[in-house]
């Protein structure tokens, strides 16, 4: 390894200092907000104008897309994960439950255009998401079945696809009243309520059919991309 090479790594390998950890943030943050209205079409030179630093700044941090793309998927992640954990704390596990469908929709529902980019790069984001939400969301299910206030024949993938249906409503414009999918989301809740009179499901769901339904919305993206 040369005197320069050794130098860079050790300089990558060392702490940020506390203005860079800063800027990195910001960058994610503003990221988020700016893939969420404008999709794949957004530029590196348009989330450092919103996060108010040099492009610079963001290149040298994310020298592509792909890469700023990745950071935000892993902070959004975490907010998921956040979302499952506390409502695994709620007093009863349909309480739980629904208020976790709510929470997960309106934050599709508000970033519809970072589900598109992530999706147009590749479905390998949903598997990790698979990897950290699943074991909480069974939790989730399982506890609400439990004190038999959700229907025996739900599991664990079929709230994914729930998501999928409810974040596919066109967004809030000039034709689309805000926050439609509130109404869409209560009448699947009801459906998901434990009680006499639900029909018949068919076969239940597992992991093929939540990567069936992903992976036939990357083509329509990539093409609107």
């Amino acid at each position: 390894m040369t005197g320069l090479a050794r130098d860079d790594a050790e300089a990558l390998s060392r702490p940020l200092r506390r203005d860079a950890q800063r800027n990195i943030e910001r960058i994610i943050e503003a990221a988020g907000e700016v893939f969420a209205v404008r999709g794949f079409a957004a530029t590196l030179d348009e989330v450092a104008h919103h996060a108010g630093v040099g492009v610079g700044t963001v290149y040298r941090r994310f020298p592509t897309k792909e890469a700023l793309i990745d950071a935000v998927f892993v902070d959004r992640l975490q907010v998921l994960v956040d979302l499952a954990e506390l409502a695994l704390t709620a007093p009863s596990g349909w309480a739980g439950l629904t208020e976790f469908l709510r929470r997960c929709a309106g934050l599709n529902a508000a970033s519809r255009g970072f589900r598109d980019v992530a999706l147009s790069i590749g479905t390998d984001h949903f598997a990790r998401v698979g990897g950290r939400m699943v074991p909480l969301v069974e939790e989730l299910v399982a506890r609400a079945q439990t004190e038999g206030s959700l229907r025996p024949d739900v599991n664990a993938h079929d709230l994914p696809i729930i998501l999928a249906i409810i974040s596919d409503l066109p967004p809030p414009g000039p034709h689309v009243r805000p926050a439609l999918h509130e109404r869409y989301l209560q009448l699947i809740v009801d459906g998901l309520r434990a009680g006499p009179g639900t029909g018949d499901l068919g076969p239940m769901s597992d992991q093929s059919d939540v990567e069936a339904v992903v992976g036939e919305y990357v083509p329509a993206i990539r093409r609107r991309s």
